[in-house]
């Protein structure tokens, strides 16, 4: 049993975190998952591309999520804590969000190229309705859920 789901920020604080990054001339490696019951999109920061154009393209897509799903839960992962990675805390918000209509999970990853001091990985949870996110909290949220 782990806690996948125990370091929520808001999504104010996730999007200031992300603006700080891509505004801070580091450079970064960075994607965007989106993982829903009916599509997926993977955007990726191709080697050419500027911290302008990723994050146009990032902002792009939050948007057109944000008129679907506008009730979202945000987790943010760190490696100092020792939390599990992201893929198994992604796979695990696809597996317990299935039971919500329209549920989207989402996984932003930037990557610093230079060291790991600044790089931020999270985990949107996003839902249609509030009670399906209150539900999704109360249910998950900083307690032991079974792997399978």
């Amino acid at each position: 049993m782990a806690i996948f789901f125990k370091t929520a920020i808001t999504d104010a604080t996730a999007f200031e975190m992300l603006e700080e990054r891509l505004s801070s001339g580091q450079g970064f490696d960075g994607y965007f998952n989106q993982y829903g019951e009916e599509d997926e999109l993977t955007l990726s920061w191709a080697p050419a591309m500027s911290a302008d154009e990723f994050k146009d393209e990032v902002t792009d897509a939050f948007r057109t999520l944000w008129q679907t799903t506008r009730f979202w839960l945000v987790y943010q992962r760190n490696e100092s804590r020792d939390d599990l990675s992201i893929n198994e805390i992604r796979s695990a918000a696809i597996r317990l969000s299935r039971s919500y209509a329209q549920a989207v999970v989402v996984t932003f990853c930037l990557l610093g190229r230079a060291d790991s001091n600044s790089d931020l990985e999270l985990i949107f949870v996003c839902f249609r309705d509030e009670a399906e996110r209150r539900n999704f909290r109360v249910r998950y949220e900083g307690k032991f859920i079974p792997a399978s």
